[in-house]
């Protein structure tokens, strides 16, 4: 029988938070979106790395709520623009700037930068959280590729139409979501808290 033990997944995303719960619909968790908590006041995202903006959400919106917590921080770093716009990706053309606008200022960056210096990759540290904001977890994943010239593909969300990942010359808006979920940094970082998060519901859950 599937645990009704609640994991907050939070993420004011609905991309990301979408992408999180296809990821983690499989374990016996009972998964709850922000929308769940409407008093819940925003973390602010002051960590100089993935992995502290990732802590810093985790612990603060588990002790708003007093549910266990998992938050990512995730990003685009270009080596062209000297890991650019990394922990700011989400910011990257000012703070309610559109992910297209985002897109468009990234292309315009890299206007005119060549194929093969075009290397970049998308990064996720996910963090857990108990309900009184203590770190249980930290998980890191990376998938490296290249930016495109142009967005393409209508999956996916934020800098997924420009980014083509190693092996492939389809960006990730051209995968479909099932294969990218294989591929993400998001699904690497999510293979080690899955098993952290299986364990914690108990033995006769894991494999």
């Amino acid at each position: 029988m599937k645990s009704e033990r609640p994991l907050l997944v939070a993420t004011l995303n609905q991309g990301k938070l979408r992408e999180l719960c296809e990821l983690l619909a499989d374990l016996p968790l009972r998964l709850l979106g922000l929308d769940n908590f409407p008093a819940v006041q925003p973390v602010p995202e002051t960590g100089a790395t993935f992995a502290e903006n990732a802590s810093l959400k985790a612990a603060g919106y588990a002790r708003q709520t007093n549910v266990l917590t998992l938050a990512d921080d995730s990003g685009l770093e270009v080596d062209a623009l000297d890991g650019a716009p990394g922990v700011f990706s989400a910011r990257y053309a000012g703070e309610d700037a559109s992910d297209a606008a985002r897109r468009a200022k990234l292309l315009a960056e890299l206007s005119s930068v060549e194929e093969e210096r075009r290397t970049a990759r998308f990064i996720s540290v996910i963090a857990i959280a108990d309900f009184n904001g203590s770190i249980l977890n930290l998980s890191k994943g990376i998938c490296e590729g290249r930016i495109s010239f142009a967005s393409r593909g209508s999956y996916g969300f934020g800098y997924d139409p420009v980014f083509v990942p190693h092996g492939y010359d389809l960006t990730f808006a051209e995968i479909p979501p099932a294969v990218k979920n294989r591929l993400s940094h998001r699904a690497g970082a999510l293979r080690e808290a899955r098993g952290f998060l299986l364990a914690l519901t108990g033995p006769s859950h894991g494999r």
